[in-house]
This record gives C-alpha cells, structure tokens and sequence, in this order.
C-alpha cells in the first residue's frame, strides 16, 4: 500500500513550516523537535479522512492535519519532561539537550502554533473543529494525569487502564480521522463513525504496543523488552495477571513489584512473563486487540465513501496491527 502521495505533503509541509525566530531558545527546539520524524500517523489520517469524500483533500486538510502533528508533538515535548525521559526516537529530548523550563515555554508555543494552522478551515466549520479540537486536547491532558496518577496508585482496575489509553493515545487518533472527514464534507454520522474507527484502532494500537513490550523481538522493537515489567506500570498485562492469578503466582508477583535495581532487571522479566505465560495472558491480550479491530472495520464498513478510498485507512490499519517495532 503506498501512501507516499499523503505522506510527502506533510512531511513538505513541515520541513517549510515557520515557527518564528526570536528568541533563538524559544523556536529552535521546537525546529528541533519537528524534525525528529515519526510515522507521521494522525495528520495521515487527517488527510485520509479528507480523501474519503473529495479530490481536494490537499487544499481542505493540510494545515489542519499539520495542526494534529504539532500539537501531538507539544504533548510528548511535556510528556518527555514528566517522565524525565533522556531520548525521543533516539535524539536527546528537547529539555536534556536545553533544560526543562526551554522545554515548557517552546511546548507552549506549539500548542498556539497548532491552534493557527486550524485557521485555514472554511468559516461554516471552524467554530465545531476549534470546539472538537479543544475537547480532544483536554482528553489528551486528562488522560496524562491519570497514567501519573496509575504509577503511584496501589489498585488500578482494567476499566480505568483502558480508560486511560482511551483518552491518552487514541482519542486524538479519532479526532484526527474526523477532523479531516468533516473537511472533505462527510455527514456528522460518518464522520462520527470514522471517529470511532480511530479510538478503537487507537486503542487496539496501544495494546499492541503493551504486548510487543513483553513479547516482540528485541531486535526490531527499538527498545529493551520487558521495559515495562522492570518499571512496574501498570499495564493490561499486569492488571490481567493480577486479577487471575492464584495465591501462589499473586505472591510471586507481589515479591517482584518494586525490585527495580539494574542487577534484578532480567529474573524479574523472566519471573514476571512467566507467569504471563501459566495464565494465558498474551491470548488474552490479543483476543483483546483483535476485538477492538474488528469493532473498527465494523464502524469502517457503515461509512457511506467509496470502497477503493476506504481500503487506504483499512490497509494503515492492518499496518499498524501487524508492526513488530
């Protein structure tokens, strides 16, 4: 499937965007950070979105697919500081490479950035995509807090963590697909089923990436698996194990929870994933993530577009589901 045709306006479009100039502090990590690259997904979507229902989908959705990007940048330049994270897709992030409060100030100006490029849409519109985009963003900071609020927090539910990964990953996802929808002139009904189509790949995205953590291929996940087992977050993974493991397997479990020193990092992966393994969590896991694809074709499928325009955002979804890194 080539999507080349979508990915090389915005990719274009980026490496043109101005974001001001002085103070050099100020504009230059945020260069900086856009140029770091990515799969460029939720402004992809945008434009596919827009494809759906006009041939003039460049023109209607390529600033504010642009926006989607910037603003999805702003939150990890914050989220990289709230989890003192050393590297973004292998860079140094922005507040190690200048400092925190460089970090804070250039975030902010992102997020006004992305508010202007959303200028662009035809006045009838405007008002629902602002008021959408505003709602989505606050989802996306509500969604943050909580996954801040899981690692301190001695009992998290499955519910809460879907809830959780709902709003911080795969609503803006489903916003991004909707925004553009509504710019090529879908109905509110199918720009609301492509909006769900979003959330549930989102959500069948994060799982994925729960389940590639303990079990993908370390030489192409682009990361140490079992990351998350020796920091203890709480992921669907855990949380299954918690609630079905026995007496004896909940004790193994509970042993392990807080040894986080480099020297126990590998028996604790081991220890952990076994007991993953005795309670079928990674079936579990995948039944989960096949269910919430299926629930997105299903919505896919009631979207009133041409067939051949719907099978682009069905093959970047199979895409996404079949990533091994």
């Amino acid at each position: 499937m080539d999507l080349s045709r979508f990915l090389s306006p915005i990719t274009e479009a980026l490496a043109a965007r101005h974001y001001g100039d002085q103070p050099l502090e100020l504009y230059e990590p945020i260069r900086y950070s856009m140029s770091m690259g990515g799969k460029r997904i939720r402004p992809l979507l945008t434009l596919l979105g827009a494809y759906l229902y006009s041939d003039h989908w460049e023109q209607l959705a390529l600033n504010p697919a642009l926006a989607v990007e910037v603003f999805h940048n702003f939150t990890l330049l914050h989220d990289d500081i709230m989890d003192q994270a050393p590297l973004r897709r292998g860079q140094p992030t922005v507040h190690v490479k200048w400092n925190p409060n460089v970090a804070i100030l250039s975030g902010d100006v992102m997020l006004v950035r992305a508010y202007e490029l959303l200028f662009d849409i035809e006045p009838a519109l405007l008002r629902e995509a602002l008021q959408r985009f505003s709602q989505t963003a606050a989802e996306v900071c509500e969604g943050q807090q909580l996954d801040m609020n899981f690692e301190t927090r001695p009992q998290v539910s499955i519910a809460q963590y879907l809830d959780m990964i709902r709003l911080k990953t795969a609503v803006l996802l489903g916003f991004a697909l909707e925004l553009g929808a509504r710019l090529g002139g879908a109905s509110a009904e199918d720009a609301d089923h492509l909006r769900r189509f979003g959330v549930d790949i989102g959500l069948a995205f994060q799982l994925r990436d729960d389940l590639l953590d303990v079990y993908g291929d370390a030489a192409t996940f682009g990361k140490r698996v079992g990351g998350d087992i020796v920091s203890d977050k709480k992921t669907y993974l855990l949380l299954t194990a918690l609630e079905r493991a026995n007496a004896a397997q909940r004790a193994t479990l509970g042993h392990w929870l807080g040894l986080n020193s480099s020297e126990t990092a590998a028996a604790k992966v081991r220890a952990v994933t076994a007991i993953y393994d005795q309670l079928q969590i990674r079936p579990r896991t995948e039944a989960l993530i096949n269910d919430y694809f299926q629930d997105a074709l299903a919505h896919l499928d009631q979207v009133q577009a041409p067939a051949e325009r719907k099978a682009l955002l069905r093959g970047l979804a199979l895409q996404l589901m079949e990533r091994e890194s």
